[in-house]
């Protein structure tokens, strides 16, 4: 069935697409089933990019600013797939949505055939939600989605995870709200290929963004842009959207982005072992140590 809604899904059908990604979710369709059915996924060049992360910290106003850059691609006939990372909500477990009441272009029946959204709850399981993004990333640049935006909290390791799957990464701040300490302990700023200052219209920002400018150059690599804007007065929005269709690789990042990416396959090979289970019962009566369970895993090895 699940070759149905992947065919159904390649014609455009949005409801396939839905339950294919559902599939991926719940553990009912393989990733390597899927992409066998819809064909590899084509390399990327350094010089341009299929994923982008949009990640920052609660309040800055991510979804209103990336709802201003959905319409500016929209408008050059650019396919964009939005996967929104969401906390779980503690009874039902889905995604919270409360975001994305804010983005408008979800609604613009105009732009239906350009821009898809899709949650991903995280279910208070950290390690999962890489694999999952990773995964739904793959089938939508198989199904022929030109761009995957992956919008993130950016409040924990998880999210910051997920910012590493992505070929660019772009931070968002706003000003004096002490986001930038908060980004440089999540290790964000590290990874950022690109910062925007949000809120531009408010007292501080054009301070904050030169303090990110200096910190950046104190740095290793080239210094990424940072460019301020308001998405409420839609003010730099298109300038950055244009900026970050070729938006290059900083190259500062590399190592910390393939040290994301190598922890997050570690967690994938412990998270999709048949023997879990059973190693945690083990765990759990003492009747092994954390070292004789990864090396059961194959999580790990001896020197």
């Amino acid at each position: 069935m699940t070759d149905d809604f992947l065919a159904q899904a390649k014609s455009g059908d949005r409801r396939s697409l839905a339950r294919t990604l559902s599939a991926l979710e719940n553990g009912t369709l393989d990733i390597h089933h899927a992409l066998k059915i819809l064909g590899p996924v084509s390399d990327v060049s350094d010089e341009s990019w299929q994923t982008l992360a949009i990640t920052g910290a609660p309040g800055v106003g991510k979804s209103c600013l990336l709802d201003g850059l959905l319409r500016s691609w929209a408008q050059e006939n650019i396919r964009v797939a939005v996967l929104a990372v969401d906390p779980s909500s503690p009874r039902t477990g889905g995604a919270l949505l409360g975001d994305r009441v804010r983005m408008t272009v979800v609604d613009d029946v105009n732009l239906n055939g350009l821009i898809y959204l899709r949650s991903v709850a995280t279910r208070k399981a950290s390690g999962s939600v890489p694999v999952i993004v990773e995964d739904m990333t793959k089938v939508l640049l198989a199904l022929g989605w030109q761009k995957v935006i992956i919008e993130t909290v950016g409040a924990g390791q998880s999210e910051v995870r997920c910012a590493a799957l992505a070929d660019r990464i772009v931070v968002v701040e706003g000003p004096a709200r002490g986001d930038g300490i908060q980004a440089e302990k999540a290790g964000l700023l590290e990874l950022a290929d690109a910062v925007l200052v949000n809120k531009s219209d408010l007292p501080g920002a054009e301070l904050h963004a030169d303090e990110i400018r200096e910190s950046f150059e104190l740095g290793i690599g080239n210094s990424p842009p940072v460019h301020l804007t308001s998405a409420l007065h839609s003010t730099g929005v298109q300038e950055a959207a244009a900026m970050l269709l070729t938006l290059s690789s900083s190259g500062r990042s590399k190592r910390a982005r393939w040290r994301e990416r190598l922890l997050a396959h570690h967690e994938r090979k412990i998270l999709e072992s048949p023997k879990l289970d059973e190693i945690l019962e083990e765990l759990a009566k003492g009747s092994i140590l954390l070292d004789e369970a990864l090396r059961s895993i194959g999580g790990s090895h001896d020197e």
